[in-house]
């Protein structure tokens, strides 16, 4: 995955700040992608030293403003268009799951019953998310709520397993 293409994509919409794109972030792509302040503001000067994005104006204390080049959006179109690399799959939760067994049963289920509240808590997140903003209307919405959705799933069927993986465990 990548920052770049991920702060491409938000910038067809409209020129925003560093600060506008972070917000963004945290409210539409948080469940696929994390980004800390200082990748995003990195990302951005790099982008603008690669002629993807410019800085259409400037503020108070700093403040750019954004706004995406027809290069860049060019290449955020390539990078739609163009297969997924395969991922290498690592997973500290699944790795620590397969040595649960060296642990006394009772701490191998309370790291299940925490896991299986996390995905609770994601899942609750993530509908207020999506109970709480207009799915329409945007050239986005639709993508973001299909994205949406993914998580709400995701966070289920991880929890699920979670509680199913509970029973397994001698004991309980």
């Amino acid at each position: 995955m990548s920052l770049r293409h991920a702060l491409l994509g938000l910038l067809t919409d409209r020129p925003s700040s560093g600060y506008d794109l972070m917000k963004l972030f945290d409210t539409t792509l948080a469940n696929v992608w994390k980004a800390t302040q200082s990748q995003v503001y990195g990302e951005l000067t790099r982008m603008t030293d690669a002629d993807l994005i410019d800085v259409s104006a400037e503020g108070p204390r700093g403040r750019k403003e954004y706004t995406l080049r027809p290069e860049g959006r060019v290449e955020l179109e390539r990078w739609l268009t163009t297969p997924a690399p395969p991922q290498p799959l690592r997973s500290d939760a699944m790795l620590r799951v397969f040595f649960l067994g060296l642990l006394p049963p009772e701490q191998a289920r309370e790291h299940l019953a925490r896991m299986e509240a996390a995905e609770a808590e994601q899942r609750e997140r993530l509908e207020r998310l999506r109970d709480g903003r207009e799915w329409t209307g945007h050239p986005l919405a639709l993508s973001g709520r299909l994205v949406l959705e993914y998580g709400l799933r995701d966070a289920e069927a991880k929890r699920e397993w979670a509680r199913w993986a509970l029973e397994q465990i001698p004991g309980a």
